[in-house]
């Protein structure tokens, strides 16, 4: 089947449109929340957190191959930056690749990181530059404020079956 990249800044709701998207998915469906995997790291090294990110998307998208092979569809939620895509193409190999980056305003992905599950973030300033990282895609980008979760969802849904959010 395929893998799709639910990408975007913290605080930009994928988990909760990845909700919605599991509950209408077409088919076979298996998905990888990417934060999840953060406590893998139990005795972390002196590496950077940056390169521990690296390490951590690349292991989930190759997570993903048998899965795809396997009929499945991956749903992958988790802060793919645009400048993984190239990576992420190498390691897919020939398994299609969905990439969609939820981009609210900055303003939107402050507030709502206050009040994550998986952690507030108190002081979303130096995160501003990772925000950053999510822009320049504009095929791939939905910027909408005022969309519900369901509505982004039947979006994104619509797109992949189109193959908007293809990447080649």
């Amino acid at each position: 089947m395929s893998v799709v990249m639910l990408s975007g800044p913290i605080g930009a709701g994928k988990t909760t449109v990845a909700q919605e998207l599991k509950a209408i998915s077409p088919g076979p469906l298996c998905y990888l929340e990417g934060d999840t995997f953060w406590p893998v790291f139990v005795k972390p090294d002196a590496a950077q957190r940056r390169e521990r990110f690296r390490l951590l998307m690349r292991s989930i998208t190759a997570a993903s191959i048998p899965l795809a092979r396997g009929g499945y569809e991956v749903l992958l939620d988790f802060s793919f930056p645009l400048d993984f895509l190239d990576t992420a193409r190498k390691i897919l190999k020939e398994v299609p690749l969905d990439f969609v980056v939820l981009r609210p305003s900055l303003e939107i992905c402050e507030a709502r990181s206050g009040a994550r599950p998986e952690g507030t973030i108190a002081d979303y300033s130096m995160y501003r530059d990772f925000y950053a990282m999510f822009e320049g895609a504009p095929r791939h980008e939905i910027c909408d404020d005022a969309a519900d979760a369901r509505s982004l969802a039947r979006r994104i849904r619509e797109g992949i079956d189109g193959g908007l959010f293809r990447v080649g």
